[in-house]
């Protein structure tokens, strides 16, 4: 972003200190995956304050139903890891950061939307469970109908809006061979799980100048073998991980696989298609229009990992888009911290996009009921 730029959005948007303590106080509270009760709780106290139903599923996610024009929703939990929550104050022009766990992904994304609800009368729900299985959101979209347009909380940059992400297949591959003595010429199970895996990996070799996002990635992630309890045989699992481009489905790249086997087998287990959503829908136009408003230049982006908004895509048929304040190349990371001035932009960029969509389903209805 250019001087100009920030100096633009800087003057278009005031300091946000309602959205900045509600960030510090959920930040405050750890959540990591299976721990999100007291973070959820901040949350739901956030909305009755403000005059709002707000509550706990059975699943632990913060539901608060309003206008579905458009429901944000971002992830409660977090990754593990203890990183002191402070805010040390910027030098100059520099905003002031707010460090700590969960900062960027995706608290930061989560109290934008929170605020930007309670502002705009639109639904909200922070989910929980997305950095393991998105049991949260697997749930919601089991238990709701769909809104009218969805926006995912996740880091994009307050500026960038992310159109695209890969999908995920994982397995554990198994395998089981006489035990011999190792002067034998035949495979043995360790070896059949590794000769497997680079046939695999073979398969997938791509051409260095083709965008990772095209691409299939292949990555094992546990590996374990050796002779069993009695003796009598060998065995070997790998636990392997596979991205999947919109290109391809799960389906397609499972089917792969499975050709590569000479031994063993595949117990599949997670499955999340890829999604990529038109830069046209009412959502990507509103936050271009947004962006542009706070003195920003929208970037559209496509994000190698998989989101939640893969499982929104995959069960609800309407216009969709991923957005929120931070750096996504800190998610998970030790030094993870907010700028805060992105969090003020965002919430005024959301505030901004679900206004415009809940006045074009306002149009919408008025223009039926003629």
């Amino acid at each position: 972003m250019s001087d100009a730029a920030e100096a633009s959005a800087d003057a278009a948007v005031p300091v946000d200190q309602e959205a900045r303590d509600l960030l510090e106080r959920v930040v405050d509270t750890p959540s990591p995956t299976g721990e999100e009760e007291a973070a959820a709780a901040e949350l739901v106290e956030f909305f009755e304050s403000h005059g709002r139903e707000a509550w706990t599923d059975e699943v632990g996610n913060v539901r608060a139903p309003a206008d579905d024009s458009v429901l944000l929703t971002s992830h409660v939990d977090t990754v593990p890891g203890d990183i002191p929550v402070r805010v040390e104050p910027g030098e100059g022009d520099e905003s002031d950061v707010l460090w700590g766990r969960g900062s960027v992904d995706a608290k930061g994304p989560l109290c934008a939307m929170a605020v930007a609800a309670v502002r705009t009368g639109v639904s909200f729900v922070g989910v929980v469970g997305e950095e393991v299985d998105s049991r949260g959101a697997r749930h919601l979209v089991e238990n709701r109908e769909a809104p009218d347009a969805v926006v995912n909380g996740e880091p994009s940059g307050w500026d960038g809006v992310t159109l695209g992400y890969r999908g995920l297949t994982a397995g554990r591959y198994v395998c089981t061979s006489e035990s011999g003595h190792t002067s034998r010429e035949d495979a043995n199970a360790i070896q059949s799980a590794i000769r497997w895996w680079a046939r695999v990996e073979d398969r997938y070799e791509t051409d260095e100048y083709e965008p990772v996002f095209e691409q299939v990635t292949t990555k094992p992630v546990a590996m374990d073998g050796g002779l069993t309890e009695d003796g009598l045989s060998v065995e070997a699992t790998m636990d392997v991980q596979l991205r999947v481009p919109p290109s391809l489905t799960v389906e397609d790249v499972r089917e792969a696989v499975v050709a590569e086997l000479d031994e063993g087998t595949i117990n599949w287990k997670d499955a999340v298609q890829p999604v990529m959503v038109s830069p046209r829908t009412a959502v990507a136009r509103s936050f271009r229009v947004a962006i542009r408003d706070v003195g920003g230049d929208p970037r559209l982006l496509r994000k190698t990992g998989t989101s939640d908004m893969n499982v929104f895509a995959g069960a609800w048929d309407c216009p969709m888009a991923t957005y929120g304040p931070g750096d996504s190349d800190l998610d998970h990371a030790p030094d993870e911290h907010l700028p805060l001035r992105d969090l003020d932009r965002a919430v005024a960029v959301l505030e901004r996009v679900a206004s415009d969509l809940t006045d074009d389903a306002a149009d919408s209805d008025t223009s039926h009921d003629d």
